[in-house]
């Protein structure tokens, strides 16, 4: 069986029981980072022997995780933080397991998009998760451009190194919306910012340093239009 184990997105006190459970029962652990996993594991005495999964890996630890699966082995898939297959190269195992004819399930617990959606005060009846945008700009905002007559919110993660031009193309294609970002999510300095794209653009491009991800949402055209 393959389980996607769902892990805290920053406070480890969101960790599950269940979620302890089954990293302690499990054969192996497939990690995207397996000293940041090492942490965790360590936090709550679970001995499970890890080996990774990432992105530059995923073609040759696929195959290799079906086959001990296919043996009879039990396998958790876990991400950074919060819930694999999210922004992770998690489908690629769960669609090889699949494939195989594997049992695949889910532990679930924390995502950093669901959490920054419900306390962001932008509609939550529908929403739109995008994902990271492409690295340069012009792709990037090309990226972007499919999404300017999309009427629900739209959700983006981005890197604290190209969240400033990140905001400037957002405000560039689809002009002063409203906007919030989310920064440290259920961490002791976690930071929520509300605004339009003007004023936080023009705030974290005057700021010398950003640290951690960031959970970008934008209104949608629905929204925009009734402001």
């Amino acid at each position: 069986m393959l389980y996607l184990v769902a892990t805290p997105i920053g406070n480890l006190g969101d960790m599950t029981l269940r979620a302890i459970e089954v990293l302690k029962a499990v054969n192996i652990i497939a990690s995207e980072d397996t000293r940041n996993t090492g942490r965790l594991l360590k936090h709550y005495g679970i001995e499970t022997s890890q080996t990774p999964f990432h992105e530059h890996n995923k073609d040759a630890a696929a195959p290799r995780l079906v086959a001990r699966m296919l043996q009879g082995q039990d396998v958790a898939l876990v991400t950074d933080a919060g819930t694999p297959g999210i922004s992770d190269p998690a489908f690629s195992l769960v669609r090889a397991a699949l494939d195989a004819g594997i049992e695949v399930t889910a532990i679930p617990g924390a995502t950093a998009f669901v959490a920054a959606l419900v306390i962001s005060g932008l509609p939550v009846h529908s929403f739109c998760f995008r994902g990271f945008p492409p690295r340069k700009s012009g792709k990037r905002r090309h990226f972007i451009e499919a999404d300017m007559a999309i009427p629900y919110t739209l959700i983006y993660y981005e890197s604290p190194h190209r969240l400033a031009a990140f905001l400037q193309d957002l405000y560039a294609v689809l002009g002063d919306r409203r906007v919030v970002l989310a920064n440290d999510l259920t961490k002791m300095y976690e930071q929520v910012e509300r605004g339009t794209l003007a004023e936080i653009s023009a705030s974290v491009g005057e700021r010398d340093k950003l640290l951690g991800e960031y959970v970008v949402l934008v209104e949608g055209a629905e929204a925009a239009e009734k402001d």
